[in-house]
C-alpha cells in the first residue's frame, strides 16, 4: 500500500549553498545508519562550540535540504532533521534536533526546532513526546 505525499516547495537556493546542502544530505544519510546511541553521541560531538541557531537560519538550512533532495522533502524526516542540523553547523550554529513519538495512531517523527519552536514543521507536531534531544546547549549538570 502507497501513502500519497506532498512533496515541501523548493525554494531559491545560490548554487554555492545548493553545493553545501547536498554535503550535508549525504553526511545525514550515513548518520542514519547508526545506532540512536552513537547517533547522540556523534551530533554532541559535532554541537561543541556551536552557538544556538536562529530561527531564520535553521530555516533557511531546511529549505536548502528540501530543496536539494527529493527524499528530505518527502517523508524523509530523519535524514531532512540531520541535514539541516548539519548545514547549521556549518555556519556555526545549532538548533534543537528532537525525535519523538505519538500514540494516537503511533508515528514517529524527527525535527528541528529553536527556542522550544518547530521549524517549517505542521503544528501537528507539538502532539509528539520527544524521546531524544541534542539541545543547542548543553544543560548544566547539578554538582552532588
Amino acid at each position: 500500500m502507497t501513502i500519497p505525499v506532498a512533496l515541501e516547495p523548493a525554494a531559491h537556493v545560490p548554487l554555492r549553498r545548493r553545493a553545501a546542502a547536498r554535503v550535508a544530505v549525504g553526511l545525514a544519510r550515513l548518520l542514519m545508519l547508526l545506532p540512536p546511541r552513537r547517533l547522540r553521541a556523534a551530533l554532541t560531538a559535532l554541537r561543541r562550540g556551536s552557538r544556538p541557531a536562529t530561527a531564520a537560519r535553521a530555516l533557511a538550512a531546511r529549505q536548502a535540504v528540501v530543496t536539494v533532495s527529493v527524499r528530505c522533502a518527502g517523508q524523509g524526516c530523519l535524514q531532512r532533521s540531520l541535514a539541516t542540523v548539519l548545514l547549521c553547523r556549518a555556519g556555526g550554529g545549532w538548533p534543537d534536533w528532537c525525535t519523538g513519538v505519538r500514540m494516537e495512531p503511533f508515528r514517529a517523527h524527527a525535527w528541528v526546532e529553536v527556542d522550544g519552536e518547530p521549524v517549517g514543521e505542521h503544528d501537528e507536531v507539538r502532539a509528539f513526546v520527544k524521546t531524544m534531544t541534542v539541545p543547542a546547549r548543553a544543560h548544566a549538570r547539578k554538582r552532588r
